[in-house]
């Protein structure tokens, strides 16, 4: 799925209450990985690892110059001699501690071991996010998650990856009320003062 993919799917869902889910899941997961610049770490489940949202948050995170937005991919078993950026183990999550985000990517159940390795990382004090396909236990875990049901969710779970992916890189919504606004406008109008 490319961008223009995605932007005509954000259309065809219009202002539906999932886009605008996803969007505010998306804006958590780029305020919880803008604290730290190499603090996002991402895994999925031994079958699906989720290779191509790190793309896509990857180079979201170069659009929108924030590097905390950059996935660390962790690998159930990344195989040997592998590129740095795709030999992160699972013993990543070991040293998982407090600033960190872990965004748990998982189509099926999670299993007792990734369950586990949550809790651990939730315990020092990680913040966990969680892109599921209706998973109470794993729900239950994350501070913040996108349940994508398929007999519910108006797109695939590929899809929600992308829109998820999108929105990260977006901007949030304006801060401040009318002086700032106004000023942020006279700004863009005029350039900043001279003592900026």
């Amino acid at each position: 799925m490319d961008a223009d993919q995605v932007t005509a799917l954000r259309i065809l869902l219009g202002s539906s209450p999932w886009l605008a889910r996803t969007r505010s899941f998306a804006r958590t997961l780029r305020g919880s990985a803008s604290r730290t610049a190499s603090g996002l770490l991402l895994v999925g489940t031994p079958e699906e690892e989720p290779w191509h949202l790190a793309a896509h948050l990857d180079q979201e995170s170069r659009l929108a110059g924030i590097p905390g937005l950059s996935p660390t991919l962790v690998r159930w078993a990344p195989p040997p001699g592998a590129p740095p950026h795709l030999g992160v183990g699972m013993t990543r999550l070991e040293q998982a501690r407090r600033g960190e985000t872990l965004f748990v990517v998982s189509p099926e159940a999670a299993s007792a071991p990734l369950l586990q390795r949550v809790h651990d990382a939730r315990k020092v004090g990680a913040t966990i996010l969680a892109l599921d396909q209706g998973d109470p236990e794993l729900d239950d875990l994350a501070h913040e998650y996108l349940s994508v049901a398929p007999d519910q969710a108006p797109v695939s779970f590929t899809a929600a990856q992308h829109l998820v992916s999108l929105a990260a890189g977006e901007p949030g919504p304006a801060k401040g009320g009318v002086r700032s606004r106004l000023a942020r406008l006279l700004d863009a109008v005029s350039g900043p003062q001279a003592g900026d």
